[in-house]
């Protein structure tokens, strides 16, 4: 009888060959049921597009320096600043607030002098170092004209914002024989009819078309002229002799004041006086 018996075997004993048979790996996941829908598989994940990266931010654009410009009213005024306007309109709008008057008290406006100068006419550019000129309404007077001839002798402008004026007349015409109309006068009225707001060629459209032979009334507004002493000044400026003065007062509307020659002498010596303080003779 064997010493010891059949011994029974333990857990972790090696088998026939000596070595402990593996179980069989366990598995977590559920047995597939026979009524279940098929598992999808999820499609592969495409990268996101790609952009180019937006451009640089443009650096801010400097404001644009307000242009400013030197104005006076033709017959006198302190220096005014003007700045603000696009075109002609808004300028005779700008002035008129800068004196305090009505804008439809304007004519037209000169550059880089006060006189009636039809070459320097307010145009459509002004320049940087340009000093404006604004010509404000005087004296209206009515003339009785009969056209005797078709053309009147009247090259007609506009100022832009709706008056009229005379550029320039013909020597020895209709109008120049007349003596009343002058250059820069505002053609305000023919007859009846208003020419307020009016450009150019129509009013000159209307003169031209009046019958040869037709006795009309029109009604002019002429500029307001610089003062009395302003007068002088501009008559004796360019003169280089008192004859050559009393000539230009002779000349002008002045005359009818009938100066005598000890007065023309004395505004002389005032006139060279000035001009010898300014370094001017």
């Amino acid at each position: 009888m064997p010493l010891f018996g059949k011994s029974r075997r333990r857990d972790g004993e090696s088998g026939a060959n000596g070595v402990a048979p593996s179980a069989p790996p366990l598995d977590d996941s559920p047995s597939p049921s026979p009524h279940a829908a098929p598992r999808r598989e999820r499609p592969p994940q495409s990268a996101p597009p790609s952009y180019p990266a937006p451009p640089p931010p443009r650096p801010a654009t400097p404001p644009q320096p307000k242009l400013q410009f030197h104005c006076q009213l033709a017959h006198g005024s302190p220096t005014g600043i003007i700045s603000g306007f696009g075109n002609v309109k808004e300028l005779y709008q700008r002035i008129a607030e800068c004196y305090k008057l009505p804008v439809s008290e304007i004519l037209f406006c000169t550059l880089n002098t006060h006189k009636v100068d039809m070459n320097k006419l307010l145009g459509a550019q002004i320049g940087l170092d340009d000093f404006i000129f604004a010509h404000k309404k005087g004296q209206a007077k009515e003339v009785e004209i009969t056209k005797t001839e078709d053309a009147l002798g009247l090259t007609i402008t506009d100022n832009g914002a709706g008056y009229a004026f005379i550029k320039r007349i013909k020597e020895d015409s209709v109008i120049d024989r007349i003596g009343h109309i002058k250059v820069g006068d505002h053609v305000e009225r023919i007859d009846d009819v208003s020419l307020v707001g009016c450009r150019h060629f129509d009013v000159a459209r209307m003169l031209k078309e009046i019958p040869v032979g037709t006795t009309f009334t029109l009604r002019a507004v002429e500029p307001l002229t610089a003062g009395f002493a302003a007068q002088i000044w501009e008559l004796g400026e360019n003169k280089r002799s008192p004859e050559q003065f009393a000539e230009a007062l002779d000349n002008s509307e002045l005359e009818a004041f009938g100066f005598t020659d000890e007065f023309v002498i004395e505004l002389w010596s005032a006139i060279t006086g000035v001009r010898a303080l300014n370094g001017s003779f």
